[in-house]
């Protein structure tokens, strides 16, 4: 403590370089923050993907129904404890730019096996009992002031109704929603009930788009997965049975490479920031050169040096992130706001985020700091005198 008034006044020497790089440093962690937000965009179906979850789809294409009478020879398969299958329904509300997944259901199967989502129980059970029923996410009903009670009006792009229309109505039973932020990018959707859906479309009737199929091990996901596959092999609609984790990656393979730039972009500014907090201490140092070597005439040890030095950088370095952490929470909202509804479903700051951060920030404040410590620690006091900044 003692040598705090010897770092603020040495900090405040150039006030405006000061402020200046105090505020590269709050733009750089802001932008990191920013690009690690992104980031968890893109990755949020993966990183909330259940490990005991398995997907069964059509093996050539995903967009291949198949029977729906499949779903009681899975659930004889060794290792299998429950099985749910969903539809795409393809839809969209009102207009073009309302469009959003919509997916017919078993309606107790289908959330038995998404646990993480929330929905009341006289809801959930309204749901099962109403063949015309639907839920919907939550922040959809707020985003289009849907409430519980009400005719769900919903236009289909592929599935006609038997006499042919694509309107079709449903009544809005209840609502879904997550506690995990990250699971709760996965309830934008409406669930309708496959009974009613089946029933009234024109095409497809006993079919559906994919299993979804609950096992009591993750160890066990491969033999299960292989004995699934087995049991439809040379069938008319052979399947193709993997984690929902790979299946959710496979859909991330095409942006691999925009997250892999993204990830090297944000160590990128960490290394640019490095560079200017290095430079700033480096001309602050030399400036000083004849300061610090009466120091050193006066007694003050080399450990006490480097405590100036490293104290300067280090508490530029930490404000700065801090401040730009800051700067970032608020702005990750603004920015979601600005962007067409359903662009990032999910899109926020992990705590590890913040730890990375702060982590870099003491890491940049120490690096940026050596080269004018071991500069002072090894110029003479003789030189240092003589020195004229």
């Amino acid at each position: 403590m003692r040598y705090l008034p010897l770092l603020w006044a040495g900090l405040f020497r150039k006030k405006t370089r000061t402020i200046l790089t105090l505020l590269s440093i709050v733009v750089a962690f802001a932008l990191f923050g920013l690009l690690q937000a992104v980031e968890v965009a893109f990755e949020s179906g993966a990183d909330a993907a259940d490990a005991k979850r398995l997907l069964t789809t059509a093996r050539y294409s995903i967009i291949e129904p198949l029977p729906m009478a499949y779903h009681r020879r899975i659930e004889q398969v060794p290792g299998v404890v429950g099985v749910a299958y969903a539809d795409w329904f393809g839809a969209k509300y009102q207009n073009e730019s309302n469009a959003f997944p919509v997916f017919a259901v078993d309606p107790t199967r289908y959330l038995d096996m998404y646990p993480e989502f929330t929905i009341a129980r006289e809801q959930r059970d309204a749901f099962a009992k109403t063949r015309t029923g639907a839920v919907v996410g939550k922040r959809l009903a707020d985003r289009f002031g849907w409430h519980v009670g009400q005719k769900l009006p919903i236009s289909s792009e592929i599935h006609p109704k038997t006499d042919g229309s694509l309107n079709w109505e449903f009544d809005l039973v209840g609502i879904i929603d997550a506690d995990d932020p990250a699971v709760r990018g996965n309830t934008d959707m409406v669930l309708i009930n496959v009974a009613y859906f089946d029933e009234a479309r024109q095409n497809g009737k006993g079919k559906t788009g994919w299993y979804i199929v609950r096992i009591a091990h993750p160890a066990d996901s491969a033999s299960v997965s292989e004995a699934i596959d087995t049991l439809f092999a040379n069938s008319r609609a052979e399947t193709q049975t993997e984690t929902e984790r790979a299946f959710q990656q496979s859909f991330l393979s095409a942006a691999s490479a925009i997250i892999t730039a993204m990830n090297i972009m944000s160590f990128v500014i960490i290394g640019i920031i490095l560079l200017v907090l290095g430079n700033t201490m480096i001309m602050s140092v030399r400036e000083r050169t004849h300061e610090y070597a009466v120091l050193k005439a006066l007694g003050f040890s080399g450990p006490s040096l480097f405590f100036l030095i490293a104290g300067e950088s280090m508490i530029l370095a930490v404000l700065g992130s801090a401040f730009g952490l800051l700067v970032t929470l608020p702005a990750v909202e603004g920015f979601q706001k600005s962007l067409p509804k359903g662009w990032f479903p999910v899109f926020y700051i992990k705590p590890e985020t913040i730890l990375l951060a702060c982590i870099a920030g003491l890491l940049v404040g120490f690096i940026a700091s050596i080269i004018p410590i071991r500069r002072i620690l090894t110029t003479r006091i003789v030189e240092g005198l003589r020195h004229v900044g």
